[in-house]
């Protein structure tokens, strides 16, 4: 992997691309890390899986190997001993003990650079990735479910475009650089392979797959007491609690296929161990995505692309008095609830429901966030997250007994950026003529039939061929109660459309007010409430399609050290305003992580009148602008462009300011005349006054941000006449997108 990134500005962001020499299939972050502060980026490619430490100190560089003289050894005194056996001693096993700096990159604004790499191969290709669905953490906090492994193993799946699904344990820590340089992996093409155990490492591999799977979701299980065990396992069980995880993959075996299995993490490293699945369902339709959550550790969210998404619990069998199971969980489990999407538009009597892209758990697993082919999201409330929704809880006591239950519409829904074609099939031009070459033709009989039936049979073509996704990240908890929640949605083409959500809670909220008029709640925090499209990611990607989205949380802040500078939990600098994520996009041979651009700030700090950091005071960056930007000139010069001529000032002008102002960068004996304040000469003609307002905007425009004269306006005011604003011309931009036209006939 290219350690060093390629780095491109653009006016909204900056991108660093990281170019590989292999086809990527799938990257994931992992919510835990390093015990240095690294964070764990997993991607697959055409032979495993490579895992990358990003960020934290560095590890300390390879010590050279020692010298004799050094010592004080000669050489030609030494003697040679000559055993005449040819058995020769077995080696002691490495044991890895990386040593890492005492310090880490101290700038606030640097891009963390990439601390270490390990290639774990399994020869053939690794098509998706699952971690586990807990926030970010550190790894001394890592604590999950009650498993305590989490705070020195990596713990993940994968699926390989053979029929096999792997669980691989990793140590937490990267390897150091002796690691890495052992004579014994350069003899052995094949020693450093995953399940050899030379990197720490274990494989299980899950079985009963006839066909590759197309996506795979891993889980803990939560011990509780008094849970079900099996007889000979029961004595077992009373003692410590030995950490196992669940694993969710489905296949297009048959009609569609999605099993489970129970694993075991405690397995010798070196050790490669078979599982069997506990439950396998076999569904009427292929899904295309499952994902379990985060705090119903039992229940999956399946979706199917053209039908629904539907939660299962595999630990509520579906008929209790029939199971005879004995171990931990029943046979079969139960359906829960179906989620179904709007329907998509056609003629009168379509039946066609609009296909689901991706859907994620979001608010800690109370709701479901959905992306539909067309560009459209929308969130499903399903356990009263919101209040204000309306929506009871369907999995409360309560309720407990619900099954068969449906959602058909959207507590709040929306849609991307950019995608008004895709919700506008119909609009497309007609067929042109035999014969000519304007882009006007007039419409006959013949042609509007034509086009309709076009329409209408490419539409519904299209929304199926649309390929996207969903990344739902969560954000480190400031404090005791849960943290907040970002998400990345995404959808592919020749130009990728990727959005963000800052932070899904006060999105959420925005557009439930916008909903009953009540406007935007701009005091809810310095995050945007509104969701981001990044642009000018083609620069990034260097022609290459977006192949999936992914985010990485940026570290939590914590309260100011002694010097005033803000740092996180861990020691590290945080990373500056802004998003609280860094955009992972994937390329089929590239990443490229983008970042806010410094120069975008936002609005309640433009109006604040808060000054940002010089250009020349920032880090130089060895950066390709793509668009630069034309430099200001050294000096503000003023251009007088009318042909009258100035009236003369005069001390006595009622217009005239009593109090001098200084200049940008100048000084009273430096500045020029400034700008004239005293009513226009009524005899001079109209025609020679025209552009003699311009002086007054050019200074107007030259003049920084003035704390001072901030604090007398009314800033909130401000605020919501421009929201009122904005209102109006979303209103009336909804109503143009409507179509509908008012034509008004005069009384003749």
């Amino acid at each position: 992997m290219q350690l060093t990134p390629r780095t491109r500005r653009t006016p909204q962001n900056t991108q660093h691309t990281f170019s590989l020499d292999r086809r990527i299939h799938d990257v994931k972050t992992y919510p835990v890390q390093s015990p240095q502060g690294a964070t764990v980026l997993l991607y697959g490619h055409e032979s495993g899986v490579t895992v990358v430490w990003r960020g934290g100190r560095r590890l300390q560089a390879p010590k050279q190997a020692s010298n004799d003289k050094r010592n004080g050894v000669n050489s030609a005194d030494a003697v040679m001993v000559i055993d005449s056996d040819d058995d020769e001693p077995e080696a002691a096993p490495f044991v890895d003990n990386p040593e890492f700096e005492d310090n880490t990159t101290t700038d606030p604004s640097a891009v963390p650079e990439i601390v270490q790499t390990l290639d774990l191969g399994l020869g053939t290709a690794v098509l998706h990735i699952a971690v586990l669905p807990m926030p970010p953490t550190a790894s001394k906090d890592a604590s999950w479910n009650g498993a305590n492994i989490l705070k020195s193993k990596i713990v993940f799946a994968v699926t390989c475009a053979t029929t096999d699904v792997y669980v691989v344990t990793l140590p937490l820590t990267p390897p150091s650089h002796e690691s890495k340089a052992r004579p014994q992996l350069r003899q052995n093409l094949m020693a450093s392979n995953a399940g050899t155990g030379v990197w720490g490492e274990t494989l299980t591999l899950l079985a009963g797959q006839s066909r590759p799977c197309g996506g795979l979701a891993i889980t803990l299980v939560k011990h509780k007491p008094g849970s079900r065990s099996r007889s000979l396992e029961r004595a077992a069980a009373q003692a410590a609690p030995v950490p196992r995880a669940i694993v969710a993959a489905h296949s297009r075996e048959a009609s569609g296929t999605l099993r489970l299995w129970d694993v075991t993490l405690e397995a010798k490293p070196g050790t490669t161990n078979r599982v069997e699945p506990f439950q396998t369902e076999y569904l009427p339709s292929p899904l295309t995505g499952v994902a379990f959550n985060p705090s119903h550790t039992t229940q999956l969210l399946t979706v199917t692309a053209t039908q629904a998404a539907r939660v299962y619990d595999y630990a509520a069998a579906a008929l209790p008095s029939d199971d005879t199971s004995e171990g931990p969980f029943p046979t079969q489990g139960s359906w829960l609830l179906s989620l179904y999407p709007p329907f998509s538009r056609g003629p009168s009597m379509s039946t066609a429901r609009k296909p689901i892209v991706a859907a994620e758990w979001i608010s800690q697993g109370r709701a479901v966030l959905a992306l539909l082919s067309d560009g459209q999201w929308g969130i499903w409330d399903i356990d009263g997250a919101v209040p204000s929704s309306g929506s009871g809880s369907l999995f409360s006591k309560a309720r407990t007994g619900l099954r068969g239950s449906a959602i058909t519409t959207f507590c709040v829904s929306g849609h991307l950026e950019g995608t008004s074609p895709l919700r506008n099939p119909t609009a497309q031009k007609a067929p042109a003529a035999p014969g000519t070459t304007s882009d006007f033709v007039p419409m006959t009989p013949h042609t509007r039939r034509d086009a309709i039936a076009s329409a209408i049979v490419g539409g519904s073509e299209k929304l199926a061929a649309v390929r996207g996704g969903m990344t739902v990240a969560q954000l480190p908890a400031e404090g005791t109660g849960p943290g907040e929640e970002s998400a990345v949605l995404w959808l592919g083409g020749a130009d990728p459309i990727v959005s963000v959500i800052p932070v899904i809670s006060r999105f959420w909220d925005s557009q439930l007010r916008r909903a009953v008029g009540g406007g935007v709640n701009l005091w809810s925090g310095a995050q945007p409430t509104r969701m981001l499209r990044l642009t000018d990611l083609g620069i990034g990607l260097l022609g290459e399609r977006c192949t999936g989205a992914a985010a990485i949380p940026k570290p939590s802040r914590s309260t100011a050290n002694a010097n005033g500078s803000s740092t996180t939990k861990d020691g590290n600098p945080s990373l500056g305003e802004g998003l609280p994520v860094e955009v992972l996009v994937q390329g089929e041979s590239r990443l490229v992580i983008v970042h806010e651009s410094e120069d975008a700030g936002s609005l309640t700090t433009r109006l604040l009148g808060a000054r940002k950091k010089p250009r020349a005071e920032l880090n130089s960056t060895k950066a390709i602008l793509a668009y630069p930007r034309p430099e200001k000139p050294s000096n503000n010069a003023l251009f007088q462009l009318s042909i009258a001529q100035r009236p003369t000032r005069t001390s006595g002008s009622l217009f005239q300011s009593s109090r001098p102002r200084v200049p940008v960068g100048g000084s009273f004996e430096s500045m020029d005349i400034l700008p004239s304040t005293e009513l226009p000469d009524e005899s001079a003609p109209s025609s020679q006054q025209g552009l003699m307002f311009i002086n007054d905007l050019n200074y107007a425009a030259d003049q920084p941000d003035d704390e001072f004269e901030v604090e007398g306006r009314d800033i909130e005011q401000e605020l919501m006449d421009i929201m009122e604003i904005d209102r109006e011309l979303e209103q009336l931009e909804h109503e143009r997108e409507r179509g509908t036209k008012r034509v008004f006939f005069e009384e003749g």
